[in-house]
């Protein structure tokens, strides 16, 4: 199975040369573009950057905080956390393509420094105990079945009393999400929990909840307006139809009717170790 959710996302081959050529083909330079820039394809969770930003104020990290970005990504999250708390940050995720772009981006907006990614399994992290002065995972535990696991390891890595901050997509009461989506082409890798579900795992973790938000709403108004914005007034060429090709405008148009029928929601959670 891990391999398959691996296969999903690391289908685009050579990736971070496809970025770099998408942005040089219109006169961008990916070396003179700052970590914010490139939000379109390195933070394609609902609501981008802002919800990392929200999500990172909720972490109340002290500078030079040591913090853990559990299923990374592309490193977007993981900049935005360097960048703006003046952390260093450990991104850790399943696909090696995905890794190793997001090496190269941070060599780009000079972040290299602050960020570290690695090749990982988030149910078997390989770090020492009470390593992390903070850790987040972002729209991750939808390909994951174990999810349990995956907190244990989270509160087992974190030191005594460091804040966990979980934003995820969920099972909705409006019924059966519609495939493709960008975590998975069918249902076969998808793996969705109920809100009430994901604050039990947590808590079985070890995890006190501080807090919890279910903004669906907020994401859906969000996804309409990016899919209606013309091409011509994005700053960044390159968006997530680079990971997806054509298969991607359908599931934007899935995760619209999902989003507001609430077949899927948006949620954060915020925890104590």
């Amino acid at each position: 199975m891990k391999e398959r959710v691996s296969d999903h996302y690391g289908r685009s081959r050579r990736l971070i040369k496809q970025i770099a050529d998408s942005l040089k083909a219109t006169g961008i330079d990916p070396k003179k573009l700052r970590a914010a820039d490139f939000e379109p394809i390195d933070e394609f969770h609902f609501r981008g950057r802002q919800a990392s930003l929200q999500l990172l104020e909720k972490l109340e990290l002290a500078p030079d905080s040591n913090v853990l970005d559990i299923g990374s990504g592309l490193g977007g999250v993981t900049r935005t956390i360097a960048e703006e708390a003046k952390a260093k940050v450990t991104g850790i995720d399943l696909t090696q393509e995905f890794c190793d772009a997001a090496k190269t981006i941070s060599d780009w907006v000079d972040l290299s420094e602050q960020t570290t990614f690695i090749q990982g399994d988030a149910t078997k992290l390989p770090f020492s105990d009470s390593s992390f002065d903070g850790a987040v995972t972002v729209h991750v535990a939808m390909n994951i079945p174990d999810k349990l696991s995956v907190y244990k390891e989270a509160r087992r890595v974190l030191k005594p009393g460091a804040r966990f901050g979980v934003y995820d997509i969920l099972q909705g009461e409006g019924g059966d999400v519609v495939y493709p989506t960008p975590w998975a082409m069918d249902a076969s890798i998808s793996y969705l929990a109920t809100p009430k579900e994901m604050a039990s795992f947590l808590q079985d973790a070890g995890f006190k909840v501080l807090d919890e938000e279910d903004s669906t709403a907020e994401s859906f108004e969000w996804l309409k307006a990016r899919t209606s914005e013309p091409k011509s007034d994005r700053i960044m060429p390159v968006t997530t139809q680079i990971l997806f090709g054509n298969v991607a405008s359908d599931m934007v148009q899935n995760q619209l009717l999902a989003l507001d029928d609430r077949r899927l929601l948006t949620y954060r959670f915020i925890c104590a170790a």
